[in-house]
C-alpha cells in the first residue's frame, strides 16, 4: 500500500437508476438473502430523472466505514449495509493507480475503511424504490473503487441482498430478476430482458402522491403475507411463471395491448382513494379506445406509475390527470411537473392557466369534481439506461479529506429540473 503518511484518499463516484417493477415479486423465501418467491421484470426509470448518485472512498486515514444519505450521516452497521460489504470486499483485487501513486493489494482491502455518500434526486422511502436504486449505486460504485471482476448479473447477486429490487437497477431497459433456486442464492439474480433503446416510444409518468415514508416497509408488508397468505403461493407458483413468460413475449415484440393487460393485472397494491380514481380513469379510456392506451402499476407507495404507449398518447394522458388533479392554486407548474417537462407543451400546458381551460375527460362522470393537491407532483420520464461511472467534478466527498461537501439542499430538485 502507499506510504500511509501521503493521507491519499481514492474515490469513484457512480449514477443508477431506479427501476418499476410491472410483474412484481411480494415475499421471500430466505429474508436475510432477500430471496423472493416468483421471478420479476421491472423496466428501468431515465437516471436523469430517477437516481441515485453515490461517492464512495478509501483512505487509510479513515478510522471506520461511514455513510451519508442526503447530507445526514447514517449508521451501517445494519446486516444489509454489511452484507454488500463484506461480499464486495471479499471480491476485491489489486489497485494500481500510478497517476496518485496509490498501489492497494487485495491484502490491503482487508484493513481499509470506506466513506460513502449517496443521494436521491427522488424523495427517498416514499414508494419510488429509493432503497432499490441506492444499494444498486452502492454496490456499483465500491465494485468500480475496490476492482472487482463480477460482471453486471453477478454484481447483481450481491446487490440483491441490501433491497431485492436493487438486483434489477444493474441493467438498463427491462430486466427479469431470476428467483434462482440455490439456497444459498448464488443463481438469484437479473439479466436484461432489452436494452433501454428496445422500446424507446414508451412515456412514463408518475404520480407522486405523498413524499412521506411509507407507513409500512416493503419488508414488513412483504413478511406478513407470506406468513398468512396462501394466495400468495398460489400466485407465486402458478400464475407468475405463466405472466413472465408472456410479458418476456410482449416486451420483445413490443406489444403493448399484452405488456399492459399484463402490468395492470399483477398491480394488486392499492393505498388510497386516489389509486381507484386513475385506475377508474385508465380502464375506462382503454375500454373507449377498444385497445390499451396507458397502463397503470403501484409500487411499495401509493405512486401511481403509468405507463403511455406514446408520446402522443402521454400528452393526452398528463391533460387528463391535470384536469383531475390539478396542483394548488399557489403552485408554481415547473415545481408540479417533473423531469421531462416538453411533455407539458405537447399537452398544451405552458402555465398554470391552461390547467383551468383543459377539456373535461370524457372518462369521468362529474367534470366539477376535481382532486385539488391530491398529487404532490407527476414525473414525466421514460425507460432508461443502466449505472454509469461519474467524472471527478460529479464527487459528493471532498477528495482532500473524504468528508461531505456542503449540503446542497436542492440537489435532487436541481437534477429532476
Amino acid at each position: 500500500m502507499a506510504d500511509e503518511s501521503r493521507k491519499w484518499v481514492l474515490m469513484v463516484t457512480a449514477q443508477t437508476p431506479t427501476n418499476i417493477a410491472v410483474i412484481k415479486y411480494w415475499g421471500k423465501r430466505d429474508e436475510k438473502l432477500i430471496l423472493p418467491v416468483n421471478d420479476s421484470i421491472s423496466v428501468t426509470l431515465d437516471p436523469a430523472h430517477l437516481c441515485t448518485t453515490t461517492t464512495v472512498s478509501v483512505s487509510p486515514t479513515f478510522d471506520q466505514d461511514r455513510m451519508w444519505l442526503n447530507g445526514e450521516e447514517i449508521s451501517i452497521s445494519g446486516g444489509r449495509f454489511q452484507s454488500c460489504l463484506r461480499e464486495i470486499r471479499s471480491r476485491a483485487t489489486d489497485v494500481d493507480d500510478k497517476e496518485k501513486g496509490i498501489k492497494i493489494t487485495k491484502k490491503d482491502w482487508e484493513n481499509l475503511h470506506v466513506h460513502i455518500s449517496s443521494y436521491n434526486n427522488f424523495p427517498t422511502a416514499a414508494g419510488l424504490a429509493s432503497s432499490a436504486a441506492g444499494f444498486a449505486c452502492l454496490v456499483f460504485a465500491l465494485g468500480k473503487l475496490m476492482n472487482v471482476k463480477e460482471d453486471y448479473s453477478q454484481l447483481s447477486a450481491i446487490a440483491r441482498q441490501g433491497s431485492g429490487s436493487a438486483c434489477r437497477s444493474l441493467y438498463g431497459g427491462f430486466v427479469k430478476w431470476i428467483m434462482g433456486k440455490d439456497e444459498k442464492g448464488t443463481d438469484s439474480l437479473a439479466v436484461q430482458v432489452a436494452d433501454e433503446k428496445h422500446w424507446d416510444e414508451l412515456v412514463i409518468v408518475i404520480a407522486v402522491v405523498s413524499s412521506r415514508q411509507k407507513e409500512t416497509s416493503s419488508t414488513t408488508g412483504m413478511r406478513d403475507t407470506v406468513e398468512t397468505s396462501l394466495l400468495l403461493q398460489h400466485r407465486a407458483k402458478e400464475i407468475v411463471p405463466k405472466r413472465i413468460l408472456k410479458m418476456e413475449e410482449a416486451i420483445k415484440n413490443r406489444d403493448f395491448a399484452s405488456f399492459a393487460q399484463l402490468t395492470c393485472t399483477d398491480s394488486n397494491q392499492f393505498h388510497a382513494d386516489l389509486c381507484f380514481r386513475i385506475i377508474s380513469l385508465v380502464e375506462k379510456w382503454n375500454k373507449a379506445e377498444g385497445t390499451p392506451q396507458v397502463a397503470y402499476t403501484f409500487d411499495a407507495g401509493p405512486n401511481a406509475v403509468l405507463i403511455a404507449r406514446n408520446r402522443k398518447t402521454a400528452a393526452l394522458l398528463v391533460q387528463k390527470l391535470l384536469f383531475c388533479f390539478p396542483p394548488n392554486s399557489d403552485a408554481d407548474l415547473n415545481s408540479f411537473v417533473l423531469g421531462d417537462k416538453s411533455i407539458l407543451k405537447d399537452a398544451g400546458v405552458e402555465s398554470p392557466e391552461d390547467i383551468e381551460t383543459l377539456p373535461p375527460p370524457p372518462e369521468i362522470k362529474d367534470p366539477s369534481q376535481k382532486f385539488r393537491g391530491d398529487v404532490s407532483y407527476f414525473i414525466c420520464t421514460r425507460p432508461g439506461r443502466g449505472p454509469v461511472v461519474l467524472s471527478d467534478e460529479s464527487h459528493l466527498l471532498n477528495p482532500e479529506t473524504g468528508l461531505p461537501k456542503p449540503t446542497q439542499m436542492a440537489v435532487w430538485i436541481m437534477l429532476l429540473g
